[in-house]
């Protein structure tokens, strides 16, 4: 038997064809799963019986639970229990556009950026479609509300999932599913550039976002061991390349890091790096961990950072802060149930 959560409409569509039902059916299945949020296809009334036995053969309903949540201002952080009793974390952000969930894509990771609570808790295995599909669902019935936007930037490298967060991905986007619009889900990573030349071939509409956080090899090295494997030059070629595929516009993530990554000199050296790359810089006020190393940029470095890039006509926000006051950085609240 397989997760129902598991399938997209394609596959419920192959299913029915291989069991000499007209595939039509599949549409039927999915808005009932996913427009009503039915959990026992006993409740369908529209289909014969003879199918709705044969689903049951074939499929079950099966969600993640919450076992513990910490609210702040427009934020909820959520940690999930697995069915193998692992854990992950989603952070709920409520913002004047929208509900925007930050999802995880794996339990733990193995990219091992150092400023990153996930990362000091090594990848124990991918999630599977329907656990991602969970924490959109389980989230919205606990809330009464609709998650409108999605980001793929919560523990582990979605890239490193890839053949499971393209499933996802087309299943939240299905106006027959979830129904999220391509241009509100942005997948973030690290720059696994292979994966990236396979992502700019799939002719999505989804939103991509490179965690940078540094402008050098030298630091970037220091601060995230994939780039020992992937140097700048080569992600900025990549990049040009998927944009000028794509015709999408890349957001490059900018942790700000005080007296690391913050210096008028890292600001310049940014703004020659990206001049000439549809894009915009996300500067990210660092939610600080328990790693005395690295504190959040002052206010006013922030501020400064942000000036210069303007100056060199570089497209630059910087990101409201969420969760400051619930340890909402990423992994951050697994690592405490762990230690716990």
């Amino acid at each position: 038997m397989n997760n129902i959560y598991n399938l997209t409409k394609n596959d419920l569509e192959q299913y029915f064809i291989d069991n000499g039902y007209p595939k039509f059916r599949a549409t039927q299945i999915y808005e009932w799963i996913y427009k009503k949020r039915i959990t026992n296809f006993d409740a369908i009334n529209n289909i014969k019986t003879e199918i709705i036995e044969k689903l049951k053969q074939d499929f079950y309903f099966d969600i993640i639970e919450i076992v513990k949540q910490e609210k702040g201002t427009y934020v909820i952080k959520y940690l999930f229990n697995l069915k193998d009793k692992n854990q992950i974390e989603a952070v709920l952000m409520l913002h004047d556009y929208g509900n925007s969930l930050c999802i995880s894509t794996q339990v733990g990771c193995n990219m091992g950026c150092l400023f990153c609570a996930s990362g000091k808790l090594k990848k124990i295995r991918n999630l599977e479609v329907n656990e991602m599909v969970s924490q959109i669902l389980v989230i919205e019935k606990e809330n009464k509300l609709r998650v409108s936007h999605v980001v793929l930037m919560g523990i582990g490298e979605p890239f490193d999932n890839y053949d499971n967060v393209l499933k996802f991905i087309k299943i939240i986007n299905d106006n027959k599913g979830i129904d999220i619009g391509a241009r509100h889900i942005t997948i973030s990573t690290c720059g696994l550039i292979p994966q990236i030349e396979q992502f700019r071939q799939e002719k999505l509409q989804v939103n991509l976002a490179i965690s940078l956080h540094a402008s050098s090899d030298e630091l970037r090295t220091k601060l995230m061991p994939i780039n020992k494997v992937y140097k700048i030059k080569d992600l900025i070629t990549v990049i040009h390349k998927y944009v000028k595929q794509t015709k999408r516009r890349v957001t490059f993530e900018y942790i700000m890091l005080d007296e690391i990554n913050d210096h008028k000199e890292d600001a310049i050296s940014l703004a020659h790096l990206l001049k000439d790359i549809n894009c915009y810089v996300n500067l990210i006020p660092y939610n600080e961990t328990n790693n005395p190393k690295y504190k959040k940029s002052k206010r006013v470095k922030i501020k400064q950072f942000y000036d210069i890039l303007k100056k060199y006509n570089i497209n630059v926000t910087i990101r409201k802060e969420f969760g400051g006051n619930i340890a909402a950085a990423c992994g951050q609240l697994r690592a405490t149930s762990l230690r716990r």
